[in-house]
């Protein structure tokens, strides 16, 4: 009994990663882990990246507009000087910060803290987005979630863009985007090659 009292005490630290396309369910998500580790009593302390102002300035906000307290900042480095004496840190939209996250999450995980990072694993082209593959790489658990292709309804693959902007960072919503599976975006491209005659 004894030793189950302690191992409940001393909760090792880890990083949990929630990747996916938009619209998958990644921040839901990342609020339901928060929350729970609030409800068990844990200091928990939630992050995202300030210029993240969809919904919010300081909330994170999923699409069903379920909400949490956060503390916007502007580079990872102050996730560490804002998380002393907290067990459990969040932090949404991680392909928005720099890559020193991927130190900041290591050093967290090692001090005995638990980790939840939620963000894009790519981007709208389809190419790894920020520090979000070297995250995958050092994690204890990579959750995969998954929107549903607009167009046939299979498992989602890539968040694909609606408006003409090659800008990699594009704040947007379903104006903007549309989640669609591998076969429907290969096609999409090709109709888009043929609307610009190439």
């Amino acid at each position: 009994m004894n030793a189950n009292i302690q191992g409940e005490a001393h909760r090792p630290g880890r990083i949990e990663v929630v990747c996916g396309s938009m619209f998958s369910g990644k921040t839901e998500e990342l609020i339901r882990r928060m929350k729970r580790a609030k409800f068990a009593k844990q200091k928990v302390e939630i992050f995202k990246p300030s210029i993240d102002t969809r919904y919010s300035d300081v909330n994170v906000v999923s699409h069903d507009q379920t909400a949490i307290p956060s503390t916007p900042i502007e580079t990872s480095s102050t996730i560490l000087l804002l998380s002393s004496d907290i067990d459990v840190v969040g932090i949404d939209e991680a392909q928005f910060l720099d890559n020193g996250l991927v130190d900041v999450c290591n050093e967290l995980a090692n001090r005995g803290v638990r980790v939840i990072v939620a963000g894009l694993d790519m981007d709208f082209k389809g190419v790894p987005f920020g520090p979000m593959p070297a995250l995958c790489a050092i994690a204890d658990d990579v959750t995969k979630v998954h929107a549903i292709c607009v167009r046939c309804g299979s498992l989602a693959y890539i968040s694909h863009r609606l408006v003409q902007n090659d800008k990699r960072v594009l704040l947007g919503e379903k104006m903007e985007y549309e989640p669609l599976c591998r076969d429907c975006y290969q096609k999409s491209l090709t109709e888009e090659r043929k609307e610009n005659g190439e």
